[in-house]
């Protein structure tokens, strides 16, 4: 079975990214079930850096100048690990264990998650990498340690990605909020 392919609907254009599912299955069942049960939709991007990355899925980026921005999760649960049927848990402010299974490097156009810079700390958000950001692979040396868990599936998502990387900021936060409409996983 193919892995399923999310579309994220943004005020910037369309990206569609190929979830990784046969190679990082907590990670990627935990966005499928945010993503499926609406979670996403209505957040706004609340970190931009052009030459690096934008960050995205911290539910009190609802408020687009709220400054509580990035510091934010999903409500503790539950949901179906897709791969395996087990259940896996959010548990700590919605965090999940680090899931650190395929080698897959922080190239251009993948999705990375998140984290606190502490172990187990991921939750709902994650980032785009707009350039290859491979000090912040899991397997290399250094604190950062942010698994891969998707990537772009054509030129026009990547160009969306350093589109949204390249509007005007202020603190990396960007002057004209961009909205994710909504996310998608087919």
């Amino acid at each position: 079975m193919p892995n399923p392919i999310a579309t994220f609907d943004t005020t910037e254009g369309v990206i569609k990214c190929e979830i990784y599912l046969d190679k990082m299955p907590i990670t990627a069942s935990n966005f499928i079930d945010l993503a499926n049960t609406g979670f996403y939709n209505g957040l706004h991007f609340h970190r931009v850096i052009p030459n690096f990355m934008d960050q995205f899925g911290c539910p009190y980026s609802k408020d687009p100048k709220s400054q509580r921005s990035g510091t934010g999760g999903p409500p503790d649960g539950a949901f179906k690990n897709l791969a395996t049927g087990a259940m896996e848990k959010r548990s700590n402010g919605g965090n999940i264990k680090d899931e650190f299974a395929a080698k897959i490097s922080n190239e251009p156009g993948t999705l990375s998650m998140a984290n606190t810079g502490q172990p187990n700390s991921g939750g709902s958000q994650f980032f785009m990498n707009v350039v290859h950001n491979d000090f912040l692979d899991w397997f290399s040396p250094g604190e950062s340690k942010h698994p891969v868990f998707g990537k772009v599936i054509d030129k026009a998502s990547f160009d969306t990605m350093v589109k949204i990387s390249k509007v005007r900021t202020k603190d990396d936060c960007p002057l004209t909020p961009v909205k994710m409409k909504s996310v998608t996983v087919a």
